[in-house]
C-alpha cells in the first residue's frame, strides 16, 4: 500500500494544579481541585503531504482551549520551527472535560471561581502541549491514513429536545433519534500497523458531576486511557517511541450529553464514576471497531485557511440568513436561560430557567422597544449580562478548515448543536464536493466564544440559546464565514487575516495564593504512613494509605506521578500503578493539625501477590522532594491463584525500582 503522507505523533502531560483551584466548565464556586483521578494529557499528530504542506493537530483534556495558550504555543514552536507551524495550519483543541483546573484563560469571565489567572497551571498547560507538539514532530514517517465512518448510539442523549424539534423536518430526519451518531476514525498505519488514530464524536465530557473535586479526563479521557494503557500498554512516564497514540476529539457537541436518563450524573447508572468509564469505554469500543474496518485510505493533499472574524458585528447576507434580507450579529449578552445551566449535565443559578423567564423577559421587551436594531440582533432573548468588554469574553473567533485528502475539518472555537453543525458541514461540502460523512465540525478549536445555535434553536431560548452571546444570527454568520474558506480552499487563493483577538496578557490579575505551610506532624516527617493498609485484600476491594504530605501544588509532578502502586517482583520492586492509572487516586487533605495526601487503589480482578504504596511530593521551604512507603501487602487471587504475569501483561510496569 502507498504512502502519500508522513505523519508524527506525540503524547504529553498537561495536569494543572491538583489543589485549591477552582475547576473549569460548571463554575461552581465549590468546585475546587483537591487530587487527581486521572490526568490531562496533549496529544498531538503532525500530517505532511509530498509537496511539504501539513498540518498540526493538537487534541488536550482540558474543559476549553482559549486564545492565550493557543498564542503560548505558538510562540514555542515559532522559537523552535521558525514558521514551520502557525496559526493557520495548527488546530488545538479540547475535549470540553469539566474537571480540569481553571485560571489559565486570559479573559476574566473564566476566573470567576479560580480567584484569578493562575501561572502555574497556565505553564502546565503549555509546556505539556509544546512537548507533545515536538515529539509529534521528531517522529514524522511514511504513513498510510485511512478514514473510517460507524454508529454509536448509546453514549449520547439530545438535553435540549425542545430546541432541537423547532428546526425544519429537513434537519431533524437527518438524525432520527435526535443525536449525532456518527463516530469518525482517523486510522494512521505503519507497515501495516496501527501506531495511532484520531476519533471524532459529539458528546459532551461530563460524565462527572459538579460535584466531583479530582482532576479528571472524564469519558474521552477515560477512552484514551483504555486504549493507550490497557490495550496498548504504553508507559506514559517512559515516553516510548512507538507508543501508540489514541486521541478522542469532539464534534458538535453543543446540545449532547453522555447522562442518558438526562439527570446530572445518571445513565447508563446512578454511579457518577462508573458512568465515566463507561461512557468512555463505549467511545472507544466504537472506535476499535473502526480500527479493523475496510475504510477509504486518504490521497490528495493537505491544505488549510483561516480567518478571524468580529462576531460582536457581522453583516449577514440574505443568502445565509435565510429569510431575503440582510442581518447582524451584535456584542455578547447572556441570557437568563444561560444562567439556569443545563439541567441535564449542571444547573448553574437558582432563580433562572431555560426557555421563559417572565421577569427578564418583561424587562427585554421593554429594551427591545426601544432598541429595534438590538431586537434583530438577540431577541427573544431574555437580556441579563450585557456589556461584557473584550477582556471579559472574546469578540473575535478564528475559524479555520483544515483538508488531509478527502478529510476537511472545520475548526470552530465555540460549542455547536448537531444542527447548527449539520448546517455548517453542508456549507462546506456543498462547495468542495466533499462527501457529508468526511466533513466534521471541530468544535472547541484555537478559543471559546460559547455556544452556536440554529436561529430556530435560538428562538426556543434553552439554555444553548442564551448562551449563543452573538444573537440569532451567529450561525448564519459563520456559514457565511465557512463559505469563504471553502470557496478558497477550492480555488486555492488565499483568504483575509481579518482581526484577531487582542493579546490582553497586560491585564491579567494574578490569583491570590493562599499557599499552606508545610509542616509535618509532630514527631512525623513528609512521606510518614498516618494510616497503613490492610495486610491482605481481594480482588475488587479498595487499599487506602494515609501519608503526611506536604502542598502537592509546589511541584505537579507533570510527566510524573504523586503515588506508585508496586508489585514485589524477585529482588526488585515492579510498579503497576501511578496517578494517572484508573484504578488510582490520590487526594489531598488539609486538616487542623497538618496536610494529609489519601491514596487509594481498586484493586483489578487479575492482580495476586505482594504489594506497596509509595507517596511522593515536594516540601516548599527548600523544595525538598519527599518520598513514603506503606507496609507491604498482600492481594489473594480466587482461590489462591497468582495471576502475576497477567497483571503485569494488562497494567504494564512504568518503572522497577529497588
Amino acid at each position: 500500500m502507498s504512502t502519500e503522507y508522513l505523519c508524527g505523533r506525540g503524547i504529553a502531560d498537561i495536569t494543572g494544579e491538583p489543589a485549591d483551584t477552582g475547576m473549569l466548565g460548571y463554575g461552581k464556586s465549590r468546585q475546587r481541585s483537591d487530587g487527581i483521578h486521572l490526568r490531562l494529557r496533549s496529544r498531538a499528530f503532525v500530517f505532511a503531504d509530498a509537496d511539504g504542506r501539513r498540518v498540526l493537530i493538537v487534541v488536550n483534556d482540558l474543559p476549553m482551549v482559549f486564545d492565550s495558550v493557543c498564542r503560548a504555543l505558538l510562540d514555542r514552536l515559532q522559537a523552535s520551527y521558525g514558521t514551520l507551524y502557525n496559526e493557520n495550519n495548527t488546530m488545538v483543541t479540547a475535549t470540553h472535560t469539566h474537571c480540569g483546573p481553571g485560571g489559565y484563560s486570559h479573559h476574566r469571565l473564566y476566573h470567576s471561581n479560580t480567584g484569578g489567572f493562575r501561572p502555574k497551571t497556565f505553564a502546565a498547560i503549555v509546556d505539556g502541549m509544546t512537548e507533545a507538539a515536538a515529539r509529534a514532530h521528531a517522529d514524522l514517517a511514511p504513513a498510510v491514513l485511512t478514514l473510517s465512518h460507524g454508529e454509536l448510539r448509546d453514549a449520547s442523549a439530545n438535553r435540549s429536545k425542545v430546541a432541537f424539534d423547532n428546526n425544519p423536518p429537513s434537519d431533524r430526519r437527518c438524525f432520527p433519534d435526535a443525536v449525532d451518531a456518527q463516530t469518525t476514525l482517523l486510522r494512521i498505519e505503519r507497515g501495516g500497523t496501527p501506531v495511532g488514530a484520531i476519533n471524532w464524536f459529539g458528546v459532551h465530557n461530563t460524565s462527572m458531576t459538579n460535584r466531583n473535586t479530582l482532576i479528571s479526563g472524564d469519558n474521552k479521557g477515560y477512552a484514551a486511557y483504555h486504549w493507550e494503557r490497557l490495550v496498548a500498554g504504553v508507559d506514559y512516564r517512559a515516553h516510548r517511541a512507538g507508543d501508540f497514540v489514541g486521541a478522542f476529539a469532539q464534534t458538535n457537541a453543543g446540545d449532547l450529553t453522555p447522562n442518558l436518563d438526562l439527570r446530572p450524573g445518571h445513565g447508563p447508572t446512578a454511579d457518577e464514576v462508573e458512568n465515566t468509564r463507561i461512557i468512555g469505554l463505549r467511545q472507544y469500543e466504537a472506535a476499535a471497531r473502526l480500527l479493523t474496518a475496510p475504510g477509504s485510505v486518504l490521497h490528495g493533499g493537505i491544505d488549510h485557511r483561516l480567518t478571524h472574524v468580529d462576531l460582536s458585528g457581522v453583516v449577514v447576507r440574505p443568502e445565509f440568513s435565510g429569510d431575503g434580507r440582510d442581518h447582524r450579529t451584535g456584542p455578547p449578552v447572556g441570557g437568563a436561560s444561560a444562567l439556569a445551566g443545563s439541567e441535564e449535565d449542571g444547573p448553574a443559578f437558582r432563580g433562572f430557567h431555560e426557555g421563559r423567564n417572565p421577569f427578564w423577559d418583561r424587562i427585554s421587551r421593554l429594551i427591545y422597544r426601544l432598541r429595534p436594531g438590538l431586537r434583530d440582533v438577540q431577541a427573544p432573548k431574555a437580556l441579563v449580562v450585557g456589556g461584557l468588554r473584550g477582556h471579559y469574553v472574546a469578540r473575535r473567533a478564528p475559524v479555520q478548515l483544515l483538508r488531509i485528502g478527502q478529510l476537511y475539518l472545520l475548526g470552530v472555537p465555540a460549542e455547536v448543536t448537531i444542527v447548527a453543525g449539520l448546517r455548517l458541514r453542508r456549507t462546506v461540502a456543498s462547495i468542495t464536493g466533499a462527501e457529508l460523512a468526511n466533513v466534521l465540525v471541530a468544535g472547541y478549536s484555537n478559543g471559546y466564544l460559547h455556544y452556536v445555535t440554529t436561529p430556530e434553536e435560538y428562538d426556543t431560548q434553552q439554555y444553548e440559546g442564551g448562551s449563543t452571546l452573538f444573537g440569532r444570527w451567529t450561525l448564519p454568520a459563520l456559514q457565511q464565514v465557512a463559505s469563504e474558506l471553502a470557496s478558497a480552499m477550492r480555488d486555492g487563493v488565499p483568504v483575509r487575516y481579518g482581526d484577531a483577538e487582542p493579546d490582553f496578557s497586560d491585564r491579567l490579575r494574578p490569583a491570590r495564593l493562599r499557599i499552606p505551610r508545610d509542616e509535618a506532624p509532630a514527631g512525623l516527617d513528609f512521606g510518614d504512613v498516618l494510616l497503613e493498609p490492610r495486610r491482605t485484600y481481594r480482588p475488587g476491594e479498595t487499599v487506602t494509605a494515609i501519608f503526611a504530605a506536604a502542598y502537592p501544588n509546589n511541584d505537579l509532578q507533570r510527566n510524573r506521578t504523586y503515588l506508585e502502586i508496586q508489585r514485589r517482583a524477585a529482588d526488585d520492586w515492579l510498579t503497576v500503578a501511578d496517578d494517572g492509572d484508573w484504578s488510582t487516586t490520590f487526594r489531598w487533605r488539609r486538616t487542623r493539625f497538618a496536610q494529609i495526601a489519601v491514596v487509594t487503589w481498586t484493586v483489578p480482578q487479575d492482580a495476586a501477590g505482594t504489594y506497596r504504596i509509595r507517596c511522593h511530593g515536594t516540601a516548599h521551604r527548600v523544595l525538598r522532594p519527599y518520598s513514603g512507603t506503606s507496609r507491604v501487602f498482600t492481594i489473594e487471587s480466587e482461590g489462591g491463584r497468582h495471576a502475576d504475569q497477567t497483571a503485569t501483561q494488562r497494567r504494564p510496569a512504568c518503572h522497577r525500582q529497588s
